[in-house]
Order: C-alpha cells, then sequence, then structure tokens
C-alpha cells in the first residue's frame, strides 16, 4: 500500500497573502505611470484609467456570473497595472481596453481564476495586443530609442565596439544637456582617475520624454519600486538577483556582436535600463500565480528566462525579448510543476 504526501499549498516560497503582494505590486507601478505621465501631458495616465476600468469591469461581471467576488485580492487591478506598463504610453485607449479584457476574461479566468491562468495575465494581454494589431503597437513606439536603434541595425549600420549608444546617435538621437553634464561630472570625479570614461546618453534613460514603454519612461519609479518590494519581502530577491546575473552575464559576453562589436563588450546599462528588463526580473520572472511551487525550481527557471530573453532580443531582432523570454518560461510551467510535484512533494512508503 502507498501513501502520497504533496504538498498543498501551491507556492510554499511565497509567504505574503496574495491581496498584500498585488496591493504593494499596484502601488509600486502606479509610481511609474506618475513618472510617465508628467511627462507625456498625462497620456500614461489614460492608458492606465482605461486598462482598470476595463480590468474592474471584466472581473466584476464574471464574479457576476459566477457568484464569486474576487475584486478585493487585488489581482485585477495589478493585472490592469502592470498591463499599462507593458504598453507604448501613445497607443490608442481602444486597444488596451480589449488587450485588459482578454487578460482578465481569457487568460486568467478560463480554467478558473487567479492560481490556474496559464500564462501571467498581463504578458497574455500585452502578447494579444502586439499580435492583434502590430501595425499600431509599432506606429506608438515610433521614434523610442529602441526602435531607432534596431531599424539603423536593419539598415545595416553597426559600431565596431559594438555600442548601441553609438548606433543610436548615428540615427539621429540626441543627448540632452542634462545628461552630457552629469556624464562629465561623473567622468572627471570618478572614471578619469581610473582611466575609464562613461559615453553620454544613459542618463537619459532614467527620464525618457519620447514614446517608448511606459516601464521605461519611468525608471526611477521602478527602481524605487524594486527597492520597496525587495526590502518588504514580498519577493525572494535571488529570483531577480539570477535573471539579472544570467542576462547581463550574457549581454556582457554575447551582447556587442548583433551591433558590429567582438565577445566580451556588450553593454550592459543599456541592455538593463530598457526594454523592460527590470519589470521583467522584478515582477514578471518573479510572479507567484504563474511561476513555479519551490524556491530552486524557481531560480532555475529565472535563469532559463534571462537566456531566453536574451536571445530574443540580441539574437531574434525584438526590443522586449525579456517579455517573450518570460512568455515561453511560462509554457514550460505545467511540466515543471509537474517535476517537481513528483521529485519534491510526494513521499512515497510502503506499508
Amino acid at each position: 500500500m502507498s501513501v502520497i504526501h504533496v504538498a498543498r499549498k501551491p507556492l510554499i516560497h511565497i509567504n505574503d497573502s496574495t491581496s498584500q503582494r498585488m496591493w504593494l505590486v499596484s502601488f509600486m507601478a502606479m509610481l511609474v505611470i506618475i513618472q510617465s505621465a508628467l511627462t507625456d501631458n498625462y497620456a500614461s495616465f489614460i492608458v492606465a484609467l482605461v486598462a482598470l476600468f476595463s480590468a474592474v469591469f471584466m472581473e466584476l461581471a464574471i464574479n457576476g456570473a459566477r457568484g464569486t467576488f474576487t475584486l478585493r485580492d487585488g489581482s485585477a487591478v495589478t493585472t490592469a497595472l502592470i498591463l499599462a506598463l507593458l504598453m507604448p504610453n501613445g497607443v490608442n485607449p481602444v486597444i488596451v481596453a480589449l488587450g485588459t479584457i482578454f487578460a482578465i476574461g481569457i487568460v486568467k479566468h478560463a480554467y478558473g481564476g487567479l492560481g490556474t491562468n496559464w500564462l501571467n495575465p498581463a504578458l497574455g494581454g500585452w502578447l494579444f495586443v502586439n499580435a492583434s494589431w502590430p501595425k499600431s503597437f509599432d506606429k506608438a513606439l515610433d521614434g523610442s530609442v529602441l526602435h531607432q536603434v534596431y531599424q539603423a541595425v536593419s539598415r545595416g549600420v553597426i559600431d565596431p565596439s559594438g555600442s548601441p549608444l553609438a548606433i543610436l546617435k548615428i540615427a539621429g538621437h540626441k543627448v540632452s544637456s542634462q545628461d552630457s553634464l552629469l556624464t562629465s561630472l561623473l567622468n572627471h570625479s570618478i572614471f578619469s582617475p581610473i582611466n575609464a570614461e562613461l559615453p553620454s546618453g544613459y542618463f537619459d534613460f532614467f527620464s525618457l520624454s519620447g514614446p517608448a514603454m511606459i516601464a521605461d519612461r519611468g525608471i526611477i519609479m521602478l527602481l524605487i519600486g524594486t527597492i520597496i518590494i525587495t526590502a518588504v519581502r514580498i519577493n525572494k530577491p535571488l529570483i531577480p538577483a539570477v535573471y539579472i546575473f544570467v542576462y547581463l552575464f550574457l549581454v556582457r559576453v554575447f551582447g556587442a556582436i548583433p551591433f558590429g562589436g567582438t565577445l566580451g563588450n556588450g553593454d550592459m546599462l543599456f541592455g538593463l535600463l530598457n526594454g523592460g528588463t527590470l519589470l521583467t526580473a522584478f515582477i514578471l520572472a518573479t510572479d507567484p500565480g504563474s511561476g513555479t511551487k519551490s524556491y530552486k525550481a524557481g531560480l532555475i527557471t529565472a535563469a532559463l528566462a534571462a537566456l531566453f530573453g536574451f536571445l530574443f532580443r540580441y539574437f531574434g531582432g525584438t526590443p522586449f525579448g525579456s517579455l517573450y523570454g518570460i512568455l515561453l518560461t511560462n509554457t514550460l510551467i505545467p511540466t515543471i510543476r509537474s517535476l517537481e510535484i513528483s521529485l519534491l512533494y510526494t513521499n512515497r512508503r510502503t506499508l
């Protein structure tokens, strides 16, 4: 006779309640949206409000049909705000509404609701929008720094050092006077004594004023939010740490090649500060609803997501490779969870 004991708690490495995590992540997302909205005539607010209204409407409609009330757990609000962060700030609000409805109605609730979703709902909504209205999505990003770089590379523009910043400048991008001043101060005070020099252009990534993904336009608040999340231990810090380490290691070793450079000269700062890398590492890669059951498997999955994200972005030709990397990893989660149950949470003893 065999007795099988399986852990009932679906995510044993997450100590905080679902609602605590959701509302804190929502607060962090609002900080990012606020920073972005201050430099785009509040277009980012419109995107966020449309997403919020659509998510609440869809959640209440499904709750009414099922006779439940799940709005208080914060998952619908979090999905809406994270989806807003993934959107270009100038995207058509109708597209945002449809993407949010898909994220809540299909991705989150198709198999029963939170914890049974087959993808991260916000990522599912982003993929739906990107696949359904690619021209509108690309048009909203026209002129963004990432599009300028990748469009220049597609035209054959390369740099011998493999610097995407250099290619960006060749494509006509102008560095702000504030960036030039801050870069000069750092070079004279810190880098000059060690015979190093920081190229101009990095500081502008902290306060983008043109078209871009909202998460990239609010990078200062995103950094502050990730510090808060880590400090209160909503997420296990090793998961984003593993993701960032693997991702930046690959960028450093191989990241210069697509831009005309050689091995070992990749621009890690460029890879980290745009394309949704930080949002992916601290929010999407640590999402318990579409993650693994165990902490160890979560670390392995984070490394895989970083590998896939790097390959999609640097050799797949898409600026948002980090998002596709998480999407691909999400499809592996059911298999990983089955292996976890059989290998980690099942004890067999013969009576």
